[in-house]
């Protein structure tokens, strides 16, 4: 049985047009989650360790004015794109789209105002909420009137979130949601003793300003391998890594599959990603800098968490060889990532 409740949350700046933002709970009896009706935004998601105790287990802030501000997309929705776009260019139709550039010369996230940066409009439904907004054509640059709903749905351990989009003129999309995880607690000073697995058999290798060169490699004996479970600290000291920040290709089809599993042995938290998405992109919060002041003072330094991004390839709107991007006015984009929260 999940139960919805909702309530203010604050408004936004004048200078944002000034509207209310709300926020949803939506509750059952092993899983508590907040969202937010700006951006879509995940700021709290709570689960049981194996003593029964309830933790937060996603970074965030305590206010929305942290939201507001410039943050590394905490919990949000992003979009239109998802991910890098080289160059923040592309063509479609014999015509050149110029983005805005946010990631040193890319466009990362949607560009200057993403998703993640607006107001949507709620729905409540029996056990979770349905965002919709209509991003205008010309909107970030990006052609067409798109259509979006982004549902989220509670049903004991399990958050489905689905994504659902129509446009008017083509366009490319990929939306995700963009929660940092540590399944120690929100505030624990790192993931090293997290244990992760990704069932991807090939990983995109990417360049200096972290855009795939177009190469679809395979993990086999790379520290890419994690289609059995490593211990992320011991890992990324063996291979001498920096941290992950990669998209991992994914089993081709629009079936559920399981695609990554994180277990916490201290806690004995463990967390599943299943979904009907081309990618996952494993980012071990690597640029994280401990500058932001997070929920109860925490701070946030680097690898204090993670995040698996179920979205499509990074620039694959430039890589014809990469799965498509492109939604057509007729058709719809149709994607659903869960969430599954358990202890071993």
């Amino acid at each position: 049985m999940t139960t919805v409740r909702r309530e203010a949350f604050g408004r936004m700046p004048p200078e944002e047009g000034g509207g209310e933002v709300e926020k949803f709970v939506l509750q059952s009896d092993s899983v508590r989650v907040e969202i937010l009706s700006f951006g879509c935004i995940i700021t709290t998601l709570e689960t049981k360790d194996k003593d029964g105790r309830f933790s937060d287990i996603v970074l965030g802030f305590d206010t929305l004015e942290g939201y507001t501000k410039k943050h590394p997309f905490f919990g949000a929705v992003v979009g239109r794109v998802a991910n890098r776009i080289a160059n923040g260019r592309f063509k479609l139709d014999g015509k050149e789209y110029q983005l805005f550039l946010n990631n040193g010369p890319n466009s990362l996230h949607g560009g200057a105002k993403g998703f993640d940066k607006v107001l949507w409009s709620p729905q409540v439904l029996p056990n979770g909420v349905r965002f919709f907004r209509l991003s205008p054509d010309g909107e970030e640059s990006y052609p067409g009137d798109l259509k979006v709903w982004v549902t989220y749905t509670l049903s004991g351990r399990e958050l489905a979130i689905n994504y659902q989009a129509q446009t008017s003129k083509t366009t490319p999309i990929s939306l995700t949601n963009h929660a940092y995880f540590n399944l120690a607690g929100q505030g624990s000073r790192d993931v090293y003793d997290h244990e992760i697995s990704i069932a991807a058999d090939s990983y995109l290798p990417v360049d200096d300003t972290k855009i795939p060169t177009g190469e679809v490699a395979a993990v086999q004996g790379t520290g890419f391998d994690l289609r059995q479970p490593v211990e992320l600290g011991k890992h990324l000291q063996k291979f001498q890594l920096d941290g992950f920040d990669h998209n991992f290709c994914l089993h081709q089809g629009q079936d559920r599959r399981l695609v990554a599993r994180v277990f916490h042995p201290p806690t004995g938290r463990t967390m599943e990603v299943h979904t009907t998405q081309p990618g996952i992109q494993f980012y071990t919060g690597n640029n994280l800098d401990g500058s932001l002041k997070g929920k109860g003072a925490a701070t946030y330094p680097k690898h204090s968490a993670f995040c698996l991004e179920t979205q499509s390839w990074p620039d694959a709107v430039n890589k014809p060889h990469f799965p498509n991007v492109l939604l057509h006015p007729g058709e719809e984009y149709n994607h659903t990532t869960w969430l599954v929260f358990n202890t071993a």
